[in-house]
């Protein structure tokens, strides 16, 4: 598609300005890990306020899976102040343990050893530890502490007003906005590969991820396997992956959002098999919290998701179906050790512009062959993106990854200038420094890592290690603003009240919650006092 025309009227049409209000926000997930280099065994910070209800920290599959959400913000500086100051908050509370620097994990001793997160004696905070225990069932507690970065993004207000005149579609607003998000989906899942070469950070692992099971993973050193060209093998086969599709045929459509929320809803509602085999409720504990191909929505792994604003207890399916897509949820982010965040303004950027280049973009739907072409990329970039010569599968031919991901770089240029409002801005240029690890793949992230573990005869172990020890050093010497400290302050305060108060207003026992829950009988959240 010949985008200039497109570019061309929404400039004059004011574009620029308006996509300045777009927003950016950021989900970070980081173990902790103890003095010996084990994953952590001790609670959440109770400092820190509740995980149940704190806005901004909280946990993921794990007590020691600790995740940092920032809130939705014009300006990726700020969004980026903020991830930050929240490193720093954390880092106070810490004791001895440190925030693992990568995205694969430290030192595992067996799915045994990784505790489940907890959030409280609550309906609801049993509803996230049994769903954390049916993960756990199904795929294996190993690959559920994998740690990423989610990048949240939505258009501005103005802007779509422009792009749907530009357009001259007179459908409902909400449903336009939908079904163009929706069709952006499409095209960054065809073009997602891209996110893992540029910006992966998981060519390597420490050996005892894998448990003892038979892999083809080369042997770094003693303790560390690898692939000499992988970019993240946290997206590739090793990585958490869903595979309800090899025993139900599950794959979620996205065809439109409608179909969308059906694929999920089938799967939500659907028994399977061999999850019936596991059990539901064993004795007196749930083990999962239905024997169904997904036990809720949040259970299908993908790389990038429609999402709404969930009220409480809300069904995701049913906000979408309700509200429409509000903002894309990307999470093919590797958590970056080269950044102290985990993520860095050069990711923030570049996404933009593929957000919109994957908006303006023509998008079919995708059939049977493309989706597994799709799927096979994703893989191969992975695990051997960095091969020379290596080709991916494109419209029934095979096609040279750098030849691929230079047109669609000269295709964003317009894109960038754009977002810029010129030709010289921070965009144009990022799409510059994307280009030299295109024709430079020692530039990556993945190939850095590589080639500092190899000049400092170091394994994957000791360069995270002394990394994650670099950052934690780092934040203990930084300050928090004071208005800062008491925000943070009274966020915990306020999160500890409001679970207490979720806790005490629990009027059934949790066979009826859960009952009531799938019903779509859902209790008000209780009000603070």
């Amino acid at each position: 598609m010949d985008l200039e025309p497109v570019l061309d009227r929404l400039h004059r049409a004011g574009a620029s300005a308006a996509l300045r209000e777009n927003r950016i926000g950021l989900e970070k997930e980081s173990l902790r890990v103890a003095p010996d280099g084990r994953l952590a065994q001790t609670p959440h910070p109770p400092a820190l306020g509740s995980a149940l209800t704190h806005p901004h920290i909280t946990t993921d599959f794990s007590e020691a899976l600790i995740e940092l959400v920032t809130p939705a913000l014009t300006d990726p500086r700020a969004v980026l102040d903020f991830l930050r100051d929240i490193h720093v908050l954390v880092n106070r509370h810490l004791d001895d343990e440190r925030l693992w620097a990568t995205s694969m994990p430290c030192v595992i001793k067996g799915g045994s050893a990784i505790p489940l997160a907890r959030y409280g004696a609550s309906n609801a905070a049993t509803m996230k530890t049994v769903y954390r225990r049916g993960l756990g069932n199904r795929y294996g507690r190993v690959m559920q502490v994998i740690a990423g970065v989610h990048f949240n993004f939505s258009f501005a207000d103005a802007f779509w007003t422009l792009y749907q005149a530009e357009r001259d579609d007179r459908a409902e607003p909400g449903f336009f906005r939908s079904e163009a998000q929706m069709s952006m989906i499409r095209n960054l899942q065809r073009i997602g590969w891209l996110v893992p070469y540029l910006f992966g950070a998981s060519p390597a692992v420490c050996g005892s991820f894998v448990q003892g099971q038979e892999t083809d993973l080369e042997r770094f050193d003693p303790h560390t396997l690898y692939y000499p060209y992988a970019t993240s093998l946290r997206m590739g086969d090793i990585g958490y992956q869903n595979k309800q599709e090899e025993g139900t045929g599950m794959k979620a459509c996205y065809d439109s959002l409608d179909a969308y929320v059906r694929s999920l809803t089938w799967a939500i509602e659907t028994p399977c098999p061999q999850y019936e085999t596991i059990g539901i409720k064993v004795g007196d504990r749930y083990e999962q919290l239905n024997a169904n191909v997904l036990q809720i929505e949040n259970e299908y792994y993908s790389t990038v998701r429609p999402k709404q604003i969930t009220e409480w207890l809300e069904k995701p399916t049913h906000a979408l179906r309700r509200r429409g897509v509000r903002y894309v949820e990307l999470r093919s982010l590797d958590v970056n050790l080269f950044e102290p965040l985990g993520v860095g303004l050069e990711q923030l950027e570049f996404l933009e512009i593929l957000m919109l280049y994957c908006l303006l973009q023509d998008s079919p739907r995708i059939a049977t062959r493309e989706r597994r072409n799709i799927d096979e990329n994703q893989v191969l970039v992975a695990h051997r993106g960095r091969e020379p010569g290596l080709r991916l599968a494109r419209d029934r031919e095979a096609v040279e990854l750098r030849v691929w991901a230079h047109e669609i770089l000269d295709g964003m240029i317009g894109i960038a200038e754009l977002l810029d409002g010129g030709s010289d801005g921070p965009h144009v240029a990022n799409l510059r420094r994307q280009r030299e690890k295109i024709d430079h793949p020692d530039l990556t992230p993945s190939a850095r890592m590589l080639a500092e573990m190899r000049d400092r005869g170091e394994g994957f172990f000791a360069l995270a290690w002394r990394w994650s020890e670099t950052h934690r050093q780092a934040f203990q010497m930084a300050e928090l603003a004071p208005e800062q400290q008491a925000l943070f302050e009274r966020l915990a305060a306020e999160s500890i009240a409001r679970q207490q108060a979720i806790e005490a207003s629990d009027q059934v026992d949790f066979d009826t919650f859960l009952n009531d829950y799938f019903a779509a009988r859902v209790p008000a959240q209780p009000p603070m006092h």
